[in-house]
């Protein structure tokens, strides 16, 4: 970590002791290291909002779906969600999952123009993507690179902000009205600058809606359109993804459906050669279809020490991946509305014994929409046809590219362990406290510090008890153990 001494102008609204500088002026810090963490709490609120509220469709849904009225129609960009959090002259960001970014020149730029509008502080929300020199699509994996590593002063200086929503400006509210949101935004941020509206539009028809899908999405390859109404709601319009995966397990009909499928459970394979189960479809099938598939999976049944579990808590009966199919989804997500990856359990398969093993969860997706395509006869299953880099060439994926046979975690380091005993009635009772950093926090499944707590003794009718504590915060943890340690380290215990 870079001496911060030497970094002019680091944002007071962050603890800049722990930052990470990553190149001249810009660093990386986390949420619950700002001066008002409730900035990282209300960031996660909006994307959980947002998730909740945009109904998404494809381009058919247009005219069957889509309620007729006057809608204001955006640009969907391709980027990481984050929220400029702009006050006492300063300006930094904050994505859902907690990372903020300082020093970007984007940043200095928005300051500029908040200060010239006479904005004392305000809540931005906007899309961080990366602007490409000759104009092709932005990518969510492209913004991540720049932002996670940048290689120079050029990749911070393409990295830019499409703003589409105004969370608060000095203490006021959202507007009610988004057209007024967005005359807001179009008033402090005019212009192509780093920092900038999100390419916008009034329209009042579904010929209209279409007209700009086939324009910005299938002609320019822009992600999508969002859909905004005050009294029909709001919507995200993109256009089905297709993905060949290899068909791994199966549940049955019940009732009236018995002796039909329900649904297949299917997995992509990671460059190890393991499977990485990606989610379930059900959608898509013709009563015929649906008959002959069950009737063809009964006879490739295997063995699994992993349970997959489906609707109605019945568990799947795994297959031999030997089936690949097509698929459609209308979306694929990567990330909670929290910010967390979505961790999928990846296995191994023993092509002599017929069975499935667990090996380890990584972050992949979730589905929305999948429906059933058609099998690819054509396909075999293997690292090339049913590979799991089909999904980081459309969003983000962290680990994609770990082998999960021989990954290992980082070795966690004792931090403080102290042992005392106390003789009862001729028996020595233990009382022991013990801290370890993890070194594992950056993995997703484990907190970065555990406190435990060990109290033994003889002459109680249960003789051993623990605690255990977690936190993300060393401060937090630190406080823990002195609260533990007043609590139960009293007259009569000694060091041991």
């Amino acid at each position: 970590m870079a001496d911060t001494s030497k970094i002019q102008g680091a944002p007071s609204l962050i603890d800049s002791a722990r930052i990470e500088w990553k190149l001249g002026k810009y660093g990386v810090g986390q949420g619950r290291d700002l001066k008002n963490p409730s900035v990282w709490q209300r960031t996660q609120e909006y994307r959980r909002a947002q998730a909740s509220r945009l109904i998404p469709l494809e381009k058919k849904d247009i005219r069957n779906r889509l309620p007729a009225g006057e809608y204001h129609l955006s640009r969907k960009v391709d980027g990481e969600l984050a929220v400029l959090w702009f006050e006492d002259g300063q300006a930094l960001l904050v994505n859902p999952g907690g990372t903020v970014r300082v020093g970007l020149p984007l940043l200095a730029d928005a300051a500029k123009k908040l200060a010239k509008a006479k904005v004392k502080s305000a809540l931005i929300a906007g899309e961080l993507y990366y602007r490409h020199p000759d104009g092709r699509r932005a990518r969510v994996a492209d913004a991540s690179s720049a932002a996670r590593a940048p290689g120079s002063q050029e990749d911070l200086d393409r990295l830019c902000l499409a703003v589409f929503d105004v969370l608060e400006v000095d203490g006021e509210q959202t507007p009610a009205k988004h057209a007024d949101s967005y005359a807001r935004i179009t008033k402090l941020f005019a212009g192509k600058d780093r920092i900038h509206p999100v390419d916008a539009v009034t329209i009042k028809s579904a010929e209209e809606i279409e007209q700009y899908f086939t324009d910005w999405v299938e002609g320019q390859g822009s992600e999508g359109l969002v859909l905004r109404s005050d009294s029909t709601g709001s919507y995200k319009l993109k256009p089905r993804h297709n993905l060949d995966v290899a068909v791994i397990g199966f549940t049955e009909g019940t009732e009236d459906r018995k002796g039909m499928l329900h649904d297949l459970l299917c997995a992509v394979m990671r460059k190890d050669g393991s499977f990485q189960i990606l989610g379930r479809v059900g959608n898509g099938f013709s009563d015929a279809a649906r008959r002959a598939l069950l009737s063809d999976l009964k006879d490739m049944t295997a063995a699994s020490d992993y349970a997959e579990i489906g609707d109605g808590h019945i568990a799947y009966q795994m297959v031999r991946p030997e089936l690949v199919i097509e698929i459609s989804c209308l979306d694929l997500i990567s990330s909670t509305t929290r910010g967390g990856g979505i961790d999928k359990m990846v296995l191994s398969y023993d092509d002599k014994a017929h069975r499935y093993a667990p090996l380890r969860k990584f972050p992949l997706a979730s589905l929305i929409s999948p429906v059933f395509v058609r099998k690819r006869d054509d396909k075999r299953v293997n690292a090339t046809d049913v590979r799991a880099q089909q999904l980081s060439d459309l969003i983000e994926i962290a680990s994609l590219e770990k082998d999960a046979r021989t990954y290992t975690l980082p070795k966690s380091q004792v931090l403080r362990r102290e042992v005392y005993v106390k003789t009862l009635k001729g028996q020595t009772a233990v009382r022991k406290l013990l801290l370890w950093k993890t070194n594992k926090e950056e993995d997703g499944e484990f907190p970065a510090f555990v406190l435990h707590y060990t109290d033994y003794s003889p002459t109680r009718k249960e003789p051993l008890s623990r605690e255990i504590r977690v936190s993300n915060s060393r401060a937090q943890i630190d406080s823990l153990w002195k609260e533990f340690h007043s609590e139960n380290i009293v007259k009569g215990w000694n060091p041991a």
